[in-house]
């Protein structure tokens, strides 16, 4: 075999693309995805306790295997009407922080994406947008906007406001 064809062949090696699973999620007509490492379980059928003078943000508070979880209601954040008619799932999410619940309209699959098809967050879109997102996966038929776990923790966000 030749030097040359041995050099494609280790240079193809070299830049093997890296995956990343991430939980895609629906809010609204929008497709958002977390980083699977980032979720220790999907609760179904939750209802947080709300709580009187909380900042908009937050969504109530949950038991959670002998713990009290504060909740971030995604939709609140993002700046959506509330989810009418329909039970809203809760994702529990760890950051840096500990726990936290992270209330979504519906939790749709895990799915297997490439760095490739990330693209970092537009100059254009809104600061506040900005805030809560770490960019987004171009997928076969439409965009998965990736929330940051660190900027959307309930410690964090009560830093900002």
């Amino acid at each position: 075999m030749s030097t040359a064809a041995n050099s494609l062949r280790s240079c193809k090696k070299e830049t093997a693309v890296e995956m990343a699973e991430v939980c895609s999620i629906h809010l609204g007509d929008g497709l958002y995805g977390l980083p699977i490492s980032h979720i220790l379980e999907i609760v179904g059928d939750t209802k947080p306790e709300t709580v009187p003078l909380a900042p908009a943000f937050v969504g109530g508070l949950v038991h959670y295997r002998g713990d009290v979880l504060t909740t971030v209601n995604a939709r609140q954040l993002l700046g959506m009407p509330p989810l009418e008619g329909k039970v809203p799932d809760l994702l529990v999410v760890e950051s840096a922080n500990g726990c936290f619940g992270l209330i979504v309209d519906s939790v749709r699959e895990v799915l297997t994406v490439s760095q490739e098809d990330f693209e970092p967050n537009p100059s254009t879109i809104h600061e506040r947008s900005k805030a809560f997102f770490a960019g987004t996966y171009k997928l076969k038929d439409r965009l998965m906007v990736m929330l940051d776990p660190a900027r959307i923790d309930p410690l964090e966000l009560a830093r900002a406001n």
